[in-house]
């Protein structure tokens, strides 16, 4: 498919997803974290767009994407991702996810590994380790909606001086997070609170790049140590003065090391394509 936007309904969502960049060339397939919008990643279509094919989506209840009824589970927020590549035609991607994005990203890939070239999971972890601190964040949204959580968020998102240095890169996150709707945030945040994937990470066989903020406070670097160590293969990079958003804070060092890996990935795909049956025949 071309350059272009639009929605699909995907496991009883409207998911709402823009295609950029090369058509014909390899495709990567950005999650954004709970409490944004696919202009999250900006940075990485900047970068990535006259090499790859770039297709972004906003997860149910944020975004223009729709909310269901019932509370989704991290496994249903894989299933949408699934049917959105199944009916877009986009497999296999290299899939990107941060945060909530990086939670079912494990999820897709230890059930669908076939529509996976490769898997990038950005401060995220698999599993709450504490379930309670959802639960004033949740009541508090639905009960006032996005704006008393916008600071905190910020805060957690960013490290200070980076905050301090960049107003200007700050105001359009703060203005994102605001938007996000508030009951979309809360289904979302539930799924997170109940998540429990840490057994699946062994059947990931995808290749997979774990990166985390050196000062992540809320998916901290023991947590992506924990991924790292469970999926075989894995590679870990900690960016440096970064917190729980380094394909913002750390934009540049962020998309050197996806792009080494994506690299990494394509001669590793390409080297046990040369040595498959029909090579070994030849």
């Amino acid at each position: 498919m071309a350059t272009g936007e639009g929605t699909l309904r995907c496991n009883g969502a409207d998911l709402a997803y823009r295609i950029d960049g090369a058509s014909g060339r390899p495709t990567l397939l950005f999650s954004n974290s709970l409490a944004s919008d696919m202009s999250i990643w900006d940075n990485q279509v900047a970068a990535f767009k006259s090499d790859h094919r770039i297709v972004r989506y906003d997860t149910r209840g944020h975004g223009r994407s729709s909310l269901p009824e019932g509370t989704p589970t991290i496994d249903d927020l894989a299933s949408d991702a699934i049917a959105l590549i199944d009916q877009l035609k986009l497999g296999p991607v290299h899939f990107v996810g941060v945060s909530l994005g990086g939670m079912l990203g494990q999820a897709l890939a230890a059930r669908r590994p076939d529509l996976l070239r490769s898997l990038t999971l950005s401060d995220t972890s698999s599993e709450t380790d504490k379930p309670e601190i959802w639960e004033p964040r949740i009541q508090g949204a639905l009960a006032d909606g996005m704006a008393p959580l916008v600071e905190g968020t910020l805060e957690r998102w960013f490290t200070a001086p980076f905050r301090a240095a960049h107003p200007e890169r700050i105001e359009p996150v703060r203005r994102m997070i605001a938007a996000t709707p508030a009951q979309g945030y809360a289904a979302c945040a539930r799924a997170i609170q109940a998540m429990r994937q840490t057994a699946i990470l062994a059947k990931i066989v995808t290749p997979t790049l774990v990166i985390v903020g050196r000062e992540d406070g809320s998916t901290p670097p023991a947590a992506a140590e924990r991924i790292a160590k469970a999926i075989r293969g894995a590679e870990l990079v900690v960016i440096e003065q970064a917190a729980h958003i380094p394909p913002i804070e750390q934009a540049e060092t962020f998309n050197q090391h996806l792009r080494r890996f994506l690299s990494k990935a394509a001669a590793k795909g390409a080297s046990s394509a040369a040595s498959g049956p029909a090579a070994a025949s030849s």
